[in-house]
């Protein structure tokens, strides 16, 4: 029997959430678009004629929405992190499950919180850990489950955040200030990673957690001689510093759009001038040394699992290039992958004659750039199979499974306000 598709309703029709919601279009068949909640009319309108839905069916709230008779299947959340939990547990209670972006939530209070309704009301409620689905850290998952290196005894991760990333997200953008979002740059930004880690270890159990890290350059004592507030408006080194708004935004208008000119999105062919405009009053004009960011540059973690052995993950902002990589040593071999490159080299222990180890490189130069790899449409069609009761992959990350990554970084953030101090699950 042919199966109906799985309808769902987009909360807060920002970028993640279209990326999920695009899949309908190439799968008509298995999901299907009927409604949004978006305080913005802009954005309602334009999720509304791109799915074909009728009006009646937008809201401007989650609250609203779940004043309504329960209309769908299930309802995709990619609202801000901050709001996560407050936006989701209405709809919930109504009923819906649900595909929820990460993290799924900013404190430990909040994670109880909204554990609580899942548990008690029996919803499916699937998180968007969307590296799970990657081809180099699938390959990697694999590798470890068929036993190839043995037992693993370490972790390694690594995130070096570009300039301009770092600049636009986490010094001049939505997660600079931790008062504001209510996110760290750990939970924000290597939410992923730390998830990672505890997928690859299977079932043996993060126990302990220390991290230190600070905010090392982007500040007020650290700005050039001579330096404005804003980088159109005041600044004699418009043309040549490194983080001039001019430099990374008009002269690169298409990197950061969805961010950096969001004011213009209703716009279909915005000038320059428009965006001279944008950067001599947003955010994204300051100088970075004068913003109000509270959050690190650079922050290291240490975990400590139940079988002694160990993980670390390593952040850095400001780096020239964007690079994800890990190290996963075991008993019998080692692993050793580039995100950003696309490739797996595994190595394995031996010791015949005339060699210490065998080498196999797993090539993935020809999976696609856009969404994550791949990995958008993956975690997509997982969620629908997570849904269906079809035998959703070992990818598939329900709330229950994404509470340990979370935990990790909560204690992790306390233990570096604590100098290091180790913090106990």
């Amino acid at each position: 029997m042919t199966k109906k598709p799985v309808t769902a309703i987009i909360l807060g029709a920002g970028h993640r959430a279209m990326a999920y919601a695009d899949y309908s279009a190439a799968h008509p068949d298995e999901l299907k678009i009927v409604g949004v909640a978006d305080p913005d009319e802009y954005r309602r309108k334009f999720v509304r004629e791109r799915f074909g839905f009728p009006e009646s069916q937008c809201f401007v709230s989650a609250e609203e929405l779940a004043r309504e008779p329960k209309f769908a299947d299930v309802v995709i959340n990619g609202t801000m992190d901050e709001i996560h939990v407050e936006t989701s547990i209405p709809v919930l209670e109504k009923g819906y499950d649900m595909l929820l972006e990460k993290p799924f939530a900013v404190n430990e209070e909040e994670l109880d919180r909204l554990v609580e309704v899942v548990n008690r009301n029996g919803n499916k409620v699937m998180i968007c850990h969307v590296l799970r689905y990657n081809p180099v850290y699938l390959n990697i998952k694999n590798s470890i489950l068929s036993g190839e290196i043995g037992d693993v005894i370490n972790i390694q991760t690594v995130e070096d955040v570009s300039y301009h990333h770092l600049s636009t997200s986490y010094v001049r953008g939505k997660w600079a200030n931790s008062k504001k979002c209510h996110t760290s740059m750990l939970l924000a930004k290597c939410c992923h990673d730390l998830d990672l880690m505890m997928w690859l270890m299977g079932d043996d159990k993060p126990v302990s957690v220390s991290s230190v890290g600070s905010r090392f350059h982007f500040r007020p004592e650290n700005a050039p001689e001579n330096s404005g507030t804003r980088c159109l408006v005041d600044c004699p080194r418009v043309d040549y510093c490194d983080y001039s708004a001019k430099r990374l935004y008009l002269d690169h208008p298409d990197s950061w759009e969805v961010y950096v000119w969001r004011e213009l999105e209703d716009i279909e062919n915005p000038t320059d001038e428009q965006r001279r405009e944008i950067l001599m009053k947003s955010d994204y004009g300051r100088c970075m040394f004068k913003c109000d960011n509270d959050v690190v540059d650079h922050q290291s973690v240490l975990v400590n699992f139940a079988s002694g052995a160990t993980g670390t993950h390593n952040l850095t902002g400001g780096a020239a290039e964007s690079l994800r990589t890990i190290r996963v040593i075991g008993t019998k071999g080692e692993i050793y992958a580039e995100l950003e490159k696309k490739f797996v080299k595994i190595k394995t222990i031996n010791p015949d004659p005339k060699k210490y180890f065998d080498e196999r490189i797993i090539d993935l130069s020809k999976t696609p750039d856009e969404g994550h790899g791949g990995a958008d449409t993956a975690l997509t069609a997982d969620f629908i199979k997570f849904i269906r009761d079809d035998n959703p992959s070992v990818s598939c990350t329900s709330i229950h499974n994404s509470i340990a990554g979370h935990r990790i970084i909560f204690l992790a953030d306390k233990s570096r306000e604590n100098n290091g101090q180790v913090m106990y699950l």
